[in-house]
């Protein structure tokens, strides 16, 4: 800055304030009136002609916008209350985004402070740090107003109160009202809420609670078997929510089973875990599945969709050495620290080398940094492909530069480092230089990976482990403590956070054993509860005071079909007999797991099983050949049953305990036998036999794990 222009600016501010600092001063004003959103200037084609970075986050571009395009005619240095920036932004002059700015206001006098002392773009501070208070509110009842304050540190010393200038947006703006000028929030309705404060490049979340009843509730004789009771009660308490009772044996077991092996429990362990006296008989439970063949095939299974295993076109070859690999780690139970390493650092034939297929589930280097972050770190650094991320710390630099260090390899059968791979920044237009996410540029001429790999698994990466574990935690709990799953950020926080860091350091800890992290959830109190909420906690979906009633995988839904009914699926060419979850390509020919909904693994799977099937799948389990087949199968459970004589009583009673691994209740003995009571002959017996068992195979306590 001139001597000249530094005078004027000390003129311009009344003698005694410093001169306005574009990036740290301007830019807030900006972003609290609105301009650089995705819904005016901050759109990737700007808005009227006049494009600002999304939030301020490139404010070089910006100031070159701002004051060098259209000849400088947006700013008057002469005259400032003439500058297009005010004479639009006040509405002085027809503006399409209205009016945003008073005039007299201290976001226009901000502006013309700018203006008058020359428009520099001096860049003489940096932000340290950001902080509001409080961080954590405990709120009494609805209508309480709860006063935020923001307080940004700059590298020069100088702390700032920045309340005036930081915009405070609620998750739900429904449960929650902001005053922008006064930054006073009035809490509207009952529950956890999260509001985001915005200052600069910085987003911080705020947790706000008020509990969901007016009494509160003596939880200090509810069982804590781990940490993981500890924090789910301490919320709950916090919530004024009661806890379910703890679940029947014979509906942990079933729950248990079907998340560890996929499978529902046999007669045979029904009635040894029915006959097992044991104090301790849930842990040895868990163990026991936990090292079981069954527990191996099944966990192959959600890794391979995970990884997204699948053939690709005229090559089954690479999925199926990717497969066996996959099945090969999980029963040697291989660190998963060691696990990612092999995958990210994986070369040559992918016919022979399976995780090297990795390089081949999606296409090109910057769909690989997507899939890479989503997998490995929980999050979604796709948003920061166009822009920085609007709501997390990745920039442009961070996407692009993973992109440029996956480009370094050559993609076809054989994977291999190619030493010319590039991809274009688009904000520079030359090459990107690659970069850890967040860390340090790298070498442009060498293969990058081991970098990369070295830095995630640290022991202190932020992500890497809390990522896996809120994935394991998800699996058993119907879940994740961040929903979704692979969208980890400051903006997003878990519904436990603490739990969260517990769980991902116990997992550190013990060697990033999925086994052992998987017996903690498991053998938690938390885990098993029953899914018979109460009257005062029904409507809670994320706290745990109840087990959460969730779908069965298509795969796991299909083998419970067919292990029920004693009707084997033919899945294309594979052996009869063969199981759903144990099949390595999701492109192998079946109309059932079609019907039923299996994700394809051409996108993330993670939130596939909540909507698998839609309407298709409810049609063909109301009235179609996926059912209707087999029920009538003359090699059937049904038709082997009543060859053998069985009463009706004793066939429904055996069903109920293959399905639903119970006998009926009372009240559904006796509706059953009233039914049979008004059957006929042989014939009808039989037909009425058959509805019952097509009813058992549709209802939602069959169709479900709780």
């Amino acid at each position: 800055m001139s001597a000249f222009v530094l005078l004027m600016a000390v003129l311009a501010a009344g003698g005694g304030e410093t001169p306005v600092d574009f990036d740290t001063q301007v830019i807030p004003v900006f972003t609290k009136a609105g301009c650089n959103t995705g819904a005016c200037h901050g759109a990737a084609v700007g808005r009227g002609g006049f494009k600002l970075s999304l939030y301020g986050g490139d404010p070089a571009a910006d100031y070159r916008a701002i004051v060098l395009e259209l000849k400088g005619r947006r700013i008057n240095l002469a005259q400032p209350d003439d500058s297009l920036l005010l004479l639009k932004s006040t509405e002085s002059l027809e503006h399409g985004g209205g009016y945003l700015l008073p005039d007299e206001g201290p976001g226009a006098n901000r502006l013309r402070r700018w203006i008058a002392a020359g428009a520099e773009r001096a860049h003489t501070r940096r932000l340290v740090s950001f902080q509001v208070q409080p961080k954590l509110r405990v709120a009494k009842r609805v209508g309480a107003i709860v006063r935020f304050k923001a307080t940004a540190r700059f590298n020069d010393g100088a702390t700032v109160d920045a309340t005036p200038w930081t915009v405070f947006t609620p998750e739900d703006a429904a449960a929650i009202e902001i005053d922008p000028e006064t930054a006073v929030a009035t809490l509207l309705r009952r529950g956890r809420q999260i509001v985001v404060a915005r200052y600069l490049d910085r987003v911080v979340p705020i947790e706000i609670i008020t509990p969901l009843a007016d009494t509160a509730v003596d939880l200090s004789r509810q069982p804590r078997n781990n940490f993981i009771d500890d924090h789910v009660l301490d919320l709950l308490a916090t919530l004024r929510l009661p806890v379910a009772p703890a679940a029947s044996a014979a509906a942990f077991l079933r729950r248990l089973t079907l998340d560890l092996t996929g499978r529902l429990p046999s007669l045979a362990e029904q009635r040894a875990y029915a006959e097992n006296t044991n104090s301790g008989k849930r842990q040895q439970l868990i163990n026991r599945l936990l090292a079981s063949e069954e527990f191996n095939e099944y966990w192959t299974f959600q890794l391979a969709k995970l990884l997204r295993i699948r053939s690709q076109p005229e090559d089954t070859q690479g999925a199926l050495a990717y497969h066996r690999w996959l099945k090969r780690q999980v029963s040697a139970a291989t660190p998963y620290d060691q696990f990612a390493r092999e995958i990210l650092l994986a070369s040559g034939d992918t016919h022979e080398v399976g995780p090297a297929n990795f390089y081949r589930t999606v296409g090109g280097a910057r769909k690989q940094a997507e899939f890479a972050s989503e997998l490995f770190m929980g999050n979604r650094l796709r948003c920061a492909n166009c822009h920085n991320h609007p709501l997390d710390r990745w920039t442009q630099d961070d996407y692009h530069g993973l992109a440029a260090l996956f480009a370094k390899l050559d993609r076809g059968r054989v994977i291999k480092i190619n030493p010319r791979g590039k991809v274009t920044h688009p904000r520079t237009g030359a090459a990107a230089i690659p970069r850890i996410p967040g860390g340090e540029f790298l070498d442009p001429k060498g293969d990058g990976r081991e970098a990369f790999a070295t830095w995630l698994t640290d022991r202190n990466n932020p992500y890497f482990a809390k990522a896996m574990v809120n994935r394991l935690w998800k699996a058993l709990l119907g879940r994740g403590l961040v929903e979704p799953t692979d969208d980890l950020r400051a903006t997003n926080p878990a519904t436990h956070p603490a739990l969260l860091a517990a769980l991902a350091d116990d997992f550190v800890e013990h060697r990033y054993d999925l086994r052992h992290t998987l017996r903690r959830i498991a053998s938690s109190a938390t885990y098993g509860r029953s899914a018979q909420s109460l009257p005062q906690n029904a409507a809670d979906n994320r706290y745990y005071s109840h087990a959460l009633t969730r779908p069965l995988p298509a795969e796991v839904l299909a083998d419970a079909i067919s292990d029920l009914t004693g009707v084997a699926e033919q899945y294309g060419d594979q052996p009869l007999g063969a199981r759903a979850v144990a099949l390595f390509d999701p492109k192998i020919e079946s109309e059932s797991l079609d019907i039923l909904g299996r994700c394809a693994r051409v996108e993330s799977c993670e939130t596939a099983d909540a909507t698998a099937g839609g309407l298709t799948r409810k049609l063909h389990l109301f009235n179609g050949p996926l059912l209707n087949r087999r029920i009538a199968d003359s090699a059937g459970r049904l038709a082997k049953l009543l060859a053998e004589g069985r009463t009706p009583e004793e066939i429904v009673n055996a069903f109920y305990r293959l399905a639903l691994s119970r006998p009926p209740t009372s009240p559904e003995r006796e509706f059953w036998s009233g039914q049979f009571a008004n059957a006929g002959g042989k014939q009808q017996q039989q037909e009425f036999l058959e509805d019952f068992l097509w009813s058992l195979l549709t209802c939602r306590a069959f169709v479900t794990n709780h």
